[in-house]
């Protein structure tokens, strides 16, 4: 339509019989006169409104499912990350009481024997200068560490100090191939020497070609002058083997050492040694020999026959 003065005109009447007929629907409420046209428009236009609320509705439903499928997707990703931190704690809480087991042990250990202990962390492994078996620990000079000192676990000698930094030390393992430390014999008090072999076990020279060792028995550390670099009575090994003596002035054994080096974590530096040798004190007691069960012997008597009680008879 042509935008014109009559054009105009029919629009304000339009727009003014518009609110006319409100007015009157209004006014008239349940008895408007428009009421019959106002049913009549509702039963032309109803369907055609179910049609479109019809069609529009899955379009809706769509739209508010994808809606709720993220609300459930952020829902499930929360969960998830909840979880896994959960199992990372929990995996956080087994590491922190193993370590409170071996804590635990250390402090008796260091208990039986009278060492004062430094307690340290095993931060590193690895070979240093001259050496190829050692581990780094989180302690040195500031915590007291000074250089050939004494090394332990709850389980027994780990070894030695090298060298010391401010707030790490070097430590050299009891089987590094470099490693030598003095043995006494439980009970028995045979004296030996103890070298490393870079693997599992200990090689031990005692001064007694003679010596009656058997598969089983335990050694503790001799001790140094001054005892550095080792307090006695520190736990060494177990014997797996000895050697044909030979008639040589010394005898081999082969040592099983207490420390499992491959899982080394918790450690404690001696920084004051005992006031009385410890001898074997610190060593586990032995676990007690299974009794043997007692053997009943059942001696069945026989009966006479029945035939042989009538012939009696």
């Amino acid at each position: 339509m042509r935008d014109t003065r009559e054009s105009r005109l029919l629009l304000v009447l339009l727009v003014a019989i518009a609110f006319a007929l409100i007015t009157v629907d209004i006014r008239g409420g349940e008895d408007s006169p428009l009421d019959g046209a106002r049913q009549a428009a509702a039963s032309v236009f109803g369907p055609v409104e179910d049609g479109v609320a019809s069609a529009v509705d899955p379009v809706g439903n769509a739209v508010a499912a994808v809606r709720d499928s993220g609300e459930r997707h952020d829902r499930i990703s929360a969960l998830e990350r909840e979880n896994a931190e959960l199992k990372q704690r929990l995996g956080s809480d087994d590491r922190n009481r193993a370590r409170v087991v071996e804590l635990d042990k250390l402090r008796k250990t260091a208990g039986a024997g009278q060492y004062g202990i430094k307690g340290a962390q095993v931060i590193a492994i690895g070979a240093a200068r001259g050496f190829s078996w050692t581990v780094t620990i989180d302690v040195g000079s500031k915590d007291g560490i000074r250089r050939d000192m004494t090394v332990i676990n709850g389980d027994g000698l780990v070894g030695r100090v090298t060298t010391v930094g401010p707030s790490t030390a070097t430590v050299v393992l009891a089987i590094d191939p470099e490693f030598t430390v003095g043995t006494r014999m439980e009970k028995s008090g045979e004296l030996g020497f103890a070298n490393g072999q870079g693997g599992r076990s200990l090689r031990v020279q005692l001064l007694n070609g003679k010596a009656k060792i058997k598969k089983g028995d335990r050694l503790v550390t001799f001790g140094s002058r001054a005892n550095k670099p080792f307090v006695p009575g520190v736990p060494v090994g177990e014997v797996v083997r000895v050697d044909p003596s030979g008639g040589d002035l010394t005898r081999t054994l082969l040592v099983r050492p207490y420390v499992g080096f491959t899982k080394l974590d918790i450690v404690g530096v001696v920084v004051e040694p005992p006031r009385e040798n410890p001898r074997d004190t610190v060593l586990p007691p032995k676990p007690a020999k299974p009794k043997p069960a007692p053997t009943v012997t059942v001696t069945v008597k026989p009966t006479s026959s029945p035939s042989a009680s009538a012939d009696r008879s």
